[in-house]
């Protein structure tokens, strides 16, 4: 099997969660690729940083400001993508909110609802306008879910609260939608990336960890951002035969 990004050179790109961790790493190794890509985040300033340090790459950052949990948000990323860049390629579903460490029996409402619409209802959002702009200009394109262990069985960890249960949605919507677009006859590929522990904000760099959820990551293996990034890049290079639906990354050693 040849692997080639060749295909997506000067085609657009949506990563959502831009500003750090794996949606960096992301748009990053994209725009190495010479991709167009759209950085997606509440803090477009850090963005925009990011940029200014891929000026001399191939391909080109823009910044764009949302909210995933704002319907209005995410619909007015793909209209300006499309009015001022083009049609949409590739979307990667980065962005997602963790628990804060805290027992389901401790948890608020608000909080559970703010999970579930970054990590599901935003994603599910994302995804119907990219296909309907992919269908629209008949574009070959390639969605990434970004998945996680949690996606498929629910970890002893302290604190997990409904982390879990928003990335098991992941995992059936990925499925789902693999087979509506054989049904369709689309041509649009979906991959979930399943990471183990991943040294971000939301886990190892997280400011809300409790102190017993500090001491447990510190016994853990963690890969790096760079390595879902290679993830996703792999994905993303195979034939147009070729689907890769379910990507799981872990660090050597993850004892789950």
């Amino acid at each position: 099997m040849v692997v080639s990004m060749d295909k997506w050179s000067g085609k657009v790109a949506i990563v959502t969660g831009a500003a750090s961790g794996i949606g960096a790493a992301v748009a990053d190794a994209l725009v190495e690729n010479a991709l167009i890509v759209v950085g997606v985040d509440c803090r477009p300033e850090l963005v925009e940083e990011h940029a200014k340090t891929l000026s001399n790459k191939k391909g080109k950052l823009h910044a764009f400001k949302a909210d995933l949990r704002k319907e209005e948000d995410i619909l007015s990323l793909f209209k300006w993508t499309t009015k001022n860049l083009g049609p949409v390629h590739i979307l990667v579903n980065c962005a997602g909110i963790g628990s804060a460490g805290k027992p389901f029996t401790s948890g608020k409402p608000e909080e559970w609802r703010a999970l579930f619409d970054v990590n599901v209802m935003g994603v599910c959002i994302a995804i119907n306008e990219a296909v309907k702009i992919m269908k629209e200009n008949k574009i070959n394109g390639h969605i990434v879910n970004m998945n996680s262990l949690a996606g498929h069985q629910v970890v002893n960890i302290p604190g997990l609260n409904v982390y879990a249960a928003s990335k098991h949605a992941i995992t059936a919507l990925t499925e789902t939608l693999r087979q509506e677009f054989n049904h369709l006859g689309l041509k649009i590929k979906i991959t979930s990336v399943s990471p183990g522990f991943v040294a971000t904000e939301m886990t190892l760099y997280n400011k809300n960890n409790t102190p017993e959820r500090v001491e447990f990551l510190k016994s853990m293996p963690f890969l790096k951002a760079e390595d879902i990034a290679d993830g996703i890049i792999y994905a993303l290079s195979t034939p147009e035969h070729v689907q890769v639906h379910e990507l799981t990354i872990r660090p050597l050693g993850e004892k789950y």
